[in-house]
């Protein structure tokens, strides 16, 4: 027995080179026990009660039998707990590897090809630009006098920021075509750097500059709109700053561009919107409208005139279009009238019949008509100022914002039945719309003279007519512009001029300015913190024009001044030209407490808040007009 575990385990001094050998010490034991173990201990590694399971095995003839029998047959039945491995074992090992092989290397690959194209994205495909340069300020020099500051955004470059259009008159010593007038000069600006994109020569001032797609469909080229003061209506191409066409004085016979250009729905059929501009007599109060192609800068048919004496200042036009589809022009002298659209093409064309976009009329509008049935709509007549559209919250629609000598009237465009009236005196400059309360409807920052070199600031809540901010500083620029800007949790911030406050009781009265008159700050006005303004920037020169848009790509707002410096005699004012990131200025602006706030308002966490305040476009852009 001792032998066979020696053969077996091989232990040290048992030497059995080959199981055919006999040793002498093993001669009284069975060569059939001997070889079962062994059988065993080959097969299934270790002994079972000293013989194998299967039970008694033939004695071998030889040693060469017991050598064989040692040898495993994969083919042999397993023992009871000791399981052997099939025959197809190796095979399913080596699939298995193959598979794992095929799966680790398509991975790498994909991985490979990934990086690949994220690498060739990022190299070839030109990132979109970015506001490097959030503020600029250009100077274009000595502006050779001119009464009106036109200011316009747009996008003229495709790079997806709002450029600056402006025009000035340069000199009053040169002479515009067919005239004595002074020259101006139309000029873009890059929304990136303040850069000169292109300028163009205008025989006379510029009223206003509108930049717009006349053309509907995503392809459509920008076209800038550009109304003189006198006679000069131009369309420009808003990317080469090339006019496009003109309207020949001619039509105009004596009389005078009284307005700025009105956009009109596509009345000659040729798929470009048309237009319709105001004429005044030089000689006699007639008005007289031209409908003009946008096309072609050609009548659409001849003059139509109406005999209105005049006796304030004139309020439109604008088109209004009801939610029926009914299309109105609205005008006055200190009061508002209206006309149906579809009147004056009849009278332009000289035929009785219209388009059927022109044939819808609004029944609540023509029950206004006068006595006589004349084709005019009387709207409003008390000492209208300034006319407003604003966006309606309940319907598809707009509401008129009047602003009369006595207060602001806020007129229901369905039914011109008043909303509500709020009565107040000395506004004179339009109400800025945008989002102070949290009912979404819109409200109104006004400014009012309250004094000598005093304003009041105030907002009106656009569904009751209600003050719910007011508050009044030190300002002697005379109407300043005021702006908005909408965020993406639909609030809206103010931004005004106002000279420097100082830390006076918020019961006071009277604010006295800590510096001289010729310093204004540009101050912003948060709903979330009603008793804080945040002092933005300062000038020491006159703004005559702002306006704010939007960078879509970094969620900011830029805001866009023009401003003249001083002048003194011989010496014509400069003017600059400047813009200001209002994220950037929001977290480097000085906070002005102008009362005590439960609890006191840290700096820390305004900082915080206003970190994280983003800008978008206003919903109610494009349906708010001011004439």
């Amino acid at each position: 027995m001792a032998t066979v575990l020696s053969r077996a385990l091989k232990l040290p001094g048992k030497k059995s080179p080959d199981l055919g050998e006999y040793d002498p010490l093993t001669q009284a034991d069975s060569d059939e026990s001997e070889d079962d173990l062994v059988l065993n201990l080959q097969k299934n590694g270790g002994v079972k009660n000293g013989k194998s399971p299967l039970g008694e095995a033939p004695e071998p003839d030889s040693d060469a039998e017991v050598a064989e029998a040692a040898k495993p047959h994969l083919s042999e039945v397993t023992t009871e707990g000791y399981p052997s491995e099939p025959l197809g074992g190796l095979e399913q090992k080596a699939a298995s590897s193959l598979v794992s092989y095929v799966r680790t290397s398509v991975f790498l690959l994909t991985l490979g090809i990934s990086m690949i194209l994220v690498l060739l994205c990022a190299f070839l495909i030109p990132c979109p630009p970015r506001d490097l340069h959030s503020t600029w300020s250009r100077h274009l020099g000595s502006q050779g006098g001119g009464d009106l500051s036109p200011l316009e955004l747009a996008d003229v470059n495709g790079d997806g920021l709002r450029d600056v259009l402006l025009s000035f008159v340069m000199s009053r010593n040169g002479s515009a075509v067919g005239g004595s007038r002074p020259a101006a000069n139309l000029v873009c600006l890059s929304g990136m750097n303040g850069s000169t994109l292109w300028s163009s020569l205008l025989p006379e001032e510029a009223r206003d500059i509108t930049c717009l797609e006349l053309m509907p469909g995503s392809l459509a080229e920008t076209i800038c709109l550009v109304t003189g003061t006198h006679k000069m209506l131009s369309a420009f191409n808003a990317t080469s700053g090339k006019a496009i066409w003109t309207l020949n004085p001619n039509y105009l016979s004596n009389g005078t561009l009284a307005a700025p250009v009105v956009v009109l729905p596509d009345l000659d059929e040729d798929g470009v919107r048309d237009l319709v501009v105001l004429a005044i007599g030089e000689l006699q109060p007639d008005l007289c409208f031209l409908l003009v192609s946008g096309r072609t800068g050609s009548p659409v048919g001849r003059p139509v005139k109406y005999n209105i004496v005049g006796v304030r200042n004139l309020i439109g036009p604008q088109v209004y279009i009801t939610t029926n589809g009914a299309v109105y022009i609205l005008f006055g002298f200190g009061n508002i009238q209206a006309v149906a659209l579809r009147d004056i093409f009849v009278q332009a064309q000289n035929r009785d019949s219209s388009p059927p976009s022109l044939q819808i009329e609004e029944p609540e509008w023509e029950k206004r008509r006068s006595i006589n049935l004349s084709e005019l709509i009387d709207v409003y007549s008390d000492g209208v100022e300034l006319l407003q559209m604003v966006k309606a919250p309940d319907c598809n629609c707009s509401n008129l914002l009047i602003t009369t000598r006595q207060g602001l009237v806020l007129l229901r465009g369905q039914n011109l039945t008043p909303y509500w009236t709020l009565r107040l005196q000395g506004l004179r400059s339009p109400p800025t719309p945008g989002y102070f309360t949290d009912d979404q409807t819109l409200d109104f920052l006004l400014q009012i003279q309250d004094g000598v070199g005093m304003k009041k600031m105030m907002v009106v809540d656009g569904d009751s007519g209600s003050v719910v901010w007011s508050y009044r500083a030190p300002c002697h620029m005379k109407e300043t512009p005021a702006t908005s800007a909408v965020t993406s949790d639909r609030k809206s911030v103010f931004l005004f001029w106002a000279e420097g406050l100082s830390a006076a009781s918020p019961n006071s009265d009277i604010i006295l300015g800590t510096e001289p008159p010729s310093l204004h700050h540009l101050y912003l006005l948060h709903p979330a913190f009603p008793s804080i303004l945040l002092d933005l920037a300062n000038t020491t020169g006159t703004v005559t024009a702002s306006e704010v848009g939007i960078n879509d790509l970094w969620k900011d707002a830029f805001y866009v001044t023009r401003t003249t410096g001083p002048s003194s005699k011989g010496h014509p004012a400069a003017l600059v030209v400047s813009k200001l990131s209002l994220r950037w200025a929001l977290m480097e602006g000085q906070m002005a407490q102008l009362q005590e706030s439960t609890p006191k308002i840290g700096r820390g966490e305004l900082r915080r808040f206003l970190s994280r305040i983003k800008f978008v476009e206003a919903p109610y852009e494009g349906d708010i007009y001011a004439r």
